[in-house]
């Protein structure tokens, strides 16, 4: 250590992180390898206003207490201790660290080769002794004061929860009617525009894609280009400071509180997207920003018998190590964190098969689940995986435990298949429509642990989905070869722009098949911010370094048709008890039995034959949900049942003629068209009772009177 470092007073070694109380704060840092470990205190340009020795070590945590310091205050870590990295060990007190635990970080990386720990171009066993903290983000002390009287946790239960995916910046930053100063911040989201489309679209729950603090790649930064989607953490505890108005270092924490406060007033839950499998360390040639320094062997998986490698099943050069007790724990103390102290109403997480991963295998009863199942901080939260990772046997759809519900790739896939004439029958649909029992069913789960969707941030939007053949990514500087080539023909004339005005009239008729279909099937539905409103991104499938138009929502051109189709279609949904159900149907595929909870029919008011069920080559689909049997059960104990209804899909090029069902009521009358989606009342008049005329490529739903 230098010669005018002083002794910090010992502390205390829990909890970690910096702690602020009356007399000053307690700093306390996992090193299982360390030597020494020293504090700074430091100024805006990382200069260095004081240095202390942390002389307390207990259980391989070093801590330490700084009277007469509080919130506000910028401060990192060295570490000292062995480099050797064909060893796994990558100790250089060169480099200032972040915090793991830090609440907040301000500033940002400023990339160079001083904030590598090893020389560049001399390899990776080179030590650097270049100095890194002018060119580092800083830590930042916070206090817990913040005022959550009055606030009411919406606690939406997940047979009623409609979940719309969003990002902070790009939902606000063209939005007319929030002011420009306040653009692309956690304020932004909470503004009274925001919380009103919200509302009148009928969304119950918000989810952010992610807003722990992360870092823009050098070869983005290179380029001209940002990580807007934000997926390269490096702060768990710490809400980005890029989405704050607030001048003030640390402010972003109490302007998240804010958001979630004003949220929750409006009914809506806020559900964070959390990316607990990598950093944004990247592999061994990556930089020293934080756990690699602190303790690399503890924080990362390395590769068995090589550990200056590592495992690496996120595609991002890193995969934490969730099997290591001390990153189980930040991981736990994190989650924690945010339920507790940010009053975040649940998570979706990312890779989530990387974390079950403690030897090769993903294990379904791994440490990380067994250890959520009995928290009882998280008992009550939205638990969402991303079920699957980018290493061997990592998609794992159908697989996690009960108690979290899954995005349901299976599902997106085969509804855009049966949408765009390629799905080889209607078996398969018919499953999805009904929340995927042979995927959740099982183990005694809900219809609701399938989230649906046909589109998410990654990949196509939905106008763009059902616009374009090929990708265009050409601007991310990657020569078109990044992101997904899993799109096919839809059929609908010439891909990309254009002013046929048939060509357009067909697309926005796709647009609203696949997200009715998504608002009428059983299970959780999911929408994307901009989807309902029409949003494109010119063929982009990709576009996360695009922070700017390519990506934010487009207000000024905003499909106010397709916005009330959608919205009346989440009314419908939430109005109608039998189609958000609490568990599964009983009588599918059954045949006749009267009280049947679910009835699959034919074209020709016939029930479904295994013949039917079998040809690869069928189009048409009809599902009768039996109102009789599904009830919703209020607060007060009152019993709501609800209409029966009878939901049409053909995806055929060619109108047809569909005739009602026998024996299921005299009269119907037409709720949804989608090939008539402005026409508010019937649009084949009402009491309907032999056949009804059906567009080519159109869902219907029927409403028995």
């Amino acid at each position: 250590m230098r010669a005018d470092n002083i002794s910090a007073l010992p502390g205390r070694n829990y909890p970690l992180g910096a702690t602020v109380n009356d007399a000053g704060t307690n700093f306390a840092l996992f090193a299982a390898d360390a030597t020494a470990v020293e504090l700074l205190l430091l100024d805006d340009s990382g200069g260095t206003l004081a240095a202390y020795n942390l002389v307390g070590h207990t259980d391989l945590v070093w801590h330490g207490f700084v009277p007469l310091i509080g919130p506000g205050t910028c401060y990192g870590y060295r570490v000292r201790g062995t480099y050797d990295a064909a060893s796994g060990l990558r100790h250089n007190p060169n480099k200032l660290l972040l915090d793991p635990y830090a609440r907040a970080i301000s500033g940002a990386v400023r990339w160079g080769r001083e904030v590598f720990g090893y020389v560049v171009g001399g390899g990776d066993d080179v030590i650097s002794e270049l100095d890194s903290a002018a060119h580092m983000p800083q830590s930042v002390v916070v206090g817990d004061g913040f005022d959550w009287s009055g606030e009411n946790r919406p606690a939406v239960a997940w047979s009623d929860t409609v979940i719309y995916e969003t990002h902070v910046r790009g939902f606000t930053m063209r939005h007319p009617a929030i002011p420009e100063e306040l653009r692309g911040t956690y304020a932004a989201l909470a503004h009274p525009a925001a919380i009103e489309h919200f509302t009148a679209l009928g969304i119950t729950s918000v989810e952010l894609m992610p807003v722990h603090h992360f870092v823009d790649p050098q070869h983005l930064v290179d380029r001209g280009l940002r990580n807007y989607w934000g997926y390269d953490s490096i702060g768990y505890f710490a809400p980005d400071k890029r989405y704050s108005g607030s001048a003030e270092d640390g402010g972003q924490v109490n302007e998240f509180r804010s958001m979630v406060k004003t949220l929750h007033g409006a009914g809506l839950e806020v559900i964070l997207d959390v990316v607990y499998n990598h950093t944004a360390e990247g592999n061994e040639m990556g930089p020293t920003l934080c756990f690699r320094g602190i303790d690399n062997r503890s924080y990362y998986r390395l590769v068995e018998h090589s550990p200056r490698f590592y495992t690496d099943v996120t595609g991002c050069g890193n995969s934490l190590n969730a099997g290591s007790p001390a990153t189980l724990q930040m991981i736990m103390d994190s989650l924690r964190y945010w339920v507790s102290e940010m009053h975040v109403d649940g998570f979706r997480f990312d890779l989530a098969a990387a974390l079950a991963r403690q030897f090769y295998d993903v294990d379904r009863l791994s440490a990380f689940f067994d250890i959520i199942h009995q928290d009882p901080t998280l008992a009550h939260v939205k638990l969402i995986a991303e079920p699957w990772d980018l290493g061997e046997g990592g998609y794992q759809v159908g697989n996690f435990p009960v108690r979290w519900a899954e995005w349901n790739g299976k599902y997106r896939d085969c509804v855009r298949d049966y949408w765009r004439g390629q799905s080889g029958g209607v078996k398969e649909l018919a499953y999805r429509l009904t929340g995927s029992s042979d995927l959740y069913q099982a183990d005694g789960g809900s219809p609701f642990r399938s989230i649906n969707f046909v589109t998410a941030h990654d990949g196509f939007t939905l106008r763009d989905l059902v616009s374009y053949n090929e990708k265009h990514n050409q601007f991310n500087g990657e020569e078109n070869h990044d992101g997904s080539d899993d799109n096919r023909s839809w059929n609908c004339g010439a891909e990309g722009e254009t002013d046929d005005a048939e060509v357009l009239a067909l697309r926005a008729r796709q647009q609203r098949n696949l997200i009715a279909t998504v608002l009428l099937s059983q299970g959780c539905p999911m929408l994307v911010a901009g989807d309902d409103i029409g949003r494109t991104q010119h063929g982009n499938n990709n576009a996360y370094c695009q922070d700017n138009e390519t990506s934010w929502l487009d207000w000024e051109n905003a499909d106010q048709s397709l916005f009330d189709f959608v919205s009346r279609l989440i009314s419908l949904r939430r109005e109608q008890p039998v189609l958000h159900r609490q568990d599964f149907f009983a009588g599918q595929g059954g045949r006749g039995q009267r009280r049947q909870d679910v009835v699959w029919l034919d074209e020709h008011g016939n029930e479904m034959s295994e013949r039917q069920w079998a040809d690869p080559a069928r189009q048409a689909l009809a599902m009768l949900l039996n109102g009789d049997e599904t009830a919703d059960h209020t607060p007060d104990g009152r019993v709501v049942r609800g209409d029966t209804l009878l939901v049409i899909l053909h995806s055929h090029h060619v109108d047809i003629e569909w005739i009602l069902p026998r024996g299921w009521g005299n009269n119907w009358e037409v709720l949804v068209d989608t090939a008539q989606p402005d026409t508010h009342e019937a649009p084949h008049g009402n009491a309907i009772t032999d056949s009804l005329p059906v567009s080519s490529r159109s869902l219907m739903v029927l409403r028995r009177v």
